[in-house]
């Protein structure tokens, strides 16, 4: 079968967008996958990004998602993949260009702790633990990173050094 003919604004615009797709034994399972940017960070081309941006954002878009079928006793957390680290409360993500990604957090004892990845490297696998005892209610972080992607705040500079 053959391509479709499209106009060559149609074909830089098919370049801009990007695609995904997931698959689930649930035929109502939310998924990242399924989600849009929002905001500002949405409306920028993809070719405009560098690795750690769009990376980020696409993290955002799996964390919030991800916490979204929490029930009010878990908090998001991450796994080391390929280690035996244990795990980390997500507690902030940023990056920095082009092409680090890192994770702030907490260990379950409470260790202060980071995780600097590069993008050719990333790898995380979510899990859900158990809130501080603490603490009346979870921490969301995937909330606040998507409603920081809606105000274009992925799209800051570093500090001048």
């Amino acid at each position: 079968m053959a391509d479709p003919i499209q106009t060559a604004a149609e074909a830089l615009e098919a370049t801009a967008m990007p695609r995904a797709h997931a698959v689930h034994t649930d035929p109502e399972a939310r998924c990242a996958e399924n989600e849009v940017l929002p905001g500002k960070a949405g409306q920028k081309p993809v070719d405009r990004k560098s690795p750690a941006e769009w990376a980020y954002q696409r993290l955002a878009l799996y964390i919030r998602t991800f916490e979204e079928q929490l029930d009010s006793d878990h908090e998001v957390a991450m796994g080391f993949v390929g280690g035996a680290s244990g795990v980390m409360r997500i507690e902030g993500m940023g990056y920095y260009d082009p092409d680090i990604v890192t994770f702030y957090g907490s260990d379950p004892a409470g260790a202060r702790t980071q995780l600097i990845q590069h993008v050719g490297q990333l790898n995380v696998m979510l899990r859900a633990i158990a809130k501080p005892e603490h603490a009346d209610k979870p921490s969301r972080i995937g909330f606040r990173l998507t409603a920081d992607l809606e105000d274009d705040g992925a799209d800051v500079s570093p500090p001048a050094t």
